[in-house]
């Protein structure tokens, strides 16, 4: 049991960390209200379901639909995977390059009609782009399946029991840490200090001749192409994807409350709040049932979750609202040579 636990709090941190780190591209540095974060992340999973599955299809001549055809489909080429691992290999990594690919340029297309607005209507304007994606993928099953939903191939046929969790963990980790990688070293340059100065204030940065469109596109080409991985993760720990999984509150909500917690802002103190987030999370969703019987709570254990997040939202922003990781100052290489004194 604790084993089981363990493997399910690492690769939620994975997964969960890929898309915080997103999002705090486009919110923590940026100042984009993206409360949309599902879209991108939804993206991902319909390019892995929807898309992968069909190229899949039709490499190995499978008839008949999206739904009909995914049994054949997953029994085939977890076959051909298990004898052939590479095969398994590409397949993972070539999903992450075209969820990826895909997640920035509708990441940028759907940030243009909204570029121009801001704060609380830039925030609104997006979370009804995420919603209005999640009720098409919902109720259109070509996309993804719909609320039939579709089966996703294991690129690890070839692992059995413990081992494949355990290197599939593994594999969702380093994506994470390359994606922490690329985050660090791209926001400590000029160009996070450019998104740091405008979250700070639009109009300096207009009258240094920057276009504050343009920039808000970049962090949301950046910020969706991330957060599309995070959606093709998820579709190979589940190994089923429904739309129905990719709501506001597990793939928007969740994440700013898990920056909020770590510091936004600060690559570290987001990995440092996924990982909190995440393991009470897992505890909870657990064990829900003995602690509604310990603690003699007066409703249903379903909406303990709900209720205990959103009360560590409030105590966040109340006593803690720079997080438990303060942000720090952003160390592009000239900085770093007259701190060392060179």
């Amino acid at each position: 049991m604790i084993m089981e636990l363990l493997q399910l709090i690492l690769v939620w941190i994975g997964i969960y960390a890929v898309v915080n780190i997103s999002l705090n591209i486009e919110y923590g540095y940026t100042g984009i209200p993206n409360f949309g974060r599902h879209f991108a992340v939804l993206i991902g999973a319909i390019m892995l379901g929807g898309a992968v599955n069909r190229i899949l299809m039709a490499m190995l001549r499978i008839d008949g639909d999206l739904i009909t055809g995914t049994t054949d489909l997953v029994f085939k080429a977890n076959s051909l995977f298990a004898v052939h691992p590479i095969y398994g290999l590409v397949y993972f990594f070539g999903s992450l390059t075209l969820a990826f690919l895909f997640g920035a340029l509708l990441g940028a297309l759907f940030i243009l009609p909204s570029a121009r607005l801001k704060g609380d209507y830039l925030g609104m304007t997006l979370l009804a782009i995420g919603e209005v994606t999640f009720l098409l993928a919902y109720y259109t099953p070509s996309l993804m399946g719909g609320y039939y939903g579709t089966a996703v191939p294991d690129p690890l046929a070839f692992l059995s029991g413990s081992n494949r969790e355990w290197v599939f963990i593994g594999l969702v980790l380093l994506v994470m840490v390359l994606v922490f990688i690329f985050a660090e070293k791209l926001l400590n340059t000029p160009f996070g200090r450019l998104l740091k100065a405008h979250r700070e204030n639009e109009e300096v940065v207009k009258a240094f001749g920057r276009d504050v469109m343009r920039i808000r596109i970049k962090a949301s080409i950046i910020g969706s192409g991330i957060a599309a991985l995070g959606g093709v993760l998820y579709g190979f720990h589940a190994l089923n994807l429904i739309s129905s999984a990719f709501t506001r509150i597990e793939w928007a909500f969740y994440p700013f409350i898990m920056i909020l917690l770590g510091g936004r802002g600060n690559n570290r103190g987001v990995l440092l709040g996924t990982a909190i987030f995440v393991t009470l999370k897992v505890l909870i969703e657990t064990y829900k049932f003995q602690l509604v019987q310990l603690l003699h709570i007066p409703f249903e254990p379903v909406w303990l979750e709900y209720i205990l997040f959103g009360v560590l939202a409030l105590l966040i922003i109340y006593y803690r609202p720079e997080g438990l990781i303060r942000e720090g100052q952003i160390l592009t290489g000239p900085i770093k040579r007259l701190r060392d004194g060179r």
